[in-house]
């Protein structure tokens, strides 16, 4: 993967992280890397840990962001969240898995796009 894909990455996961702590949740991990995955963003919400995957791009012109989280890579956060879960103490917390999807306006601004239970488990 080239510089800049990963600069806007790492860019679009700190625009996440900032929505996310605006909307009142607390960020419990980040880049969390298992034998079997990572995922992007671990977080508490209310009753909720949320599992987020977070989808950056400077264009619509192959897709939205989110559109990018596929069936197999739901699978792998699905298997890297259940990796957590049984390593990990979480309280009663329920699992939920999140979708933050940006988009780099040519402003430089991000038009940020969050897709709460984008997912499930099963």
């Amino acid at each position: 993967m080239s510089e800049a894909r990963l600069a806007l990455g790492a860019w679009g996961e700190d625009q996440a992280v900032n929505y996310l702590c605006k909307q009142g949740m607390k960020i419990v991990e980040r880049n969390f890397r298992t034998p079997v995955g990572e995922i992007d963003i671990i977080a508490r919400d209310k009753k909720y840990l949320l599992f987020v995957e977070v989808k950056t791009r400077r264009s619509t012109a192959f897709g939205t962001p989110q559109e990018a989280v596929g069936q197999r890579k739901q699978r792998q956060i699905a298997r890297t969240a259940q990796w957590y879960l049984q390593n990990n103490k979480n309280g009663k917390l329920q699992p939920r898995f999140d979708v933050v999807a940006i988009l780099c306006q040519s402003d430089g601004e991000p038009q940020i796009t969050h897709l709460p239970d984008a997912f499930s488990l099963s």
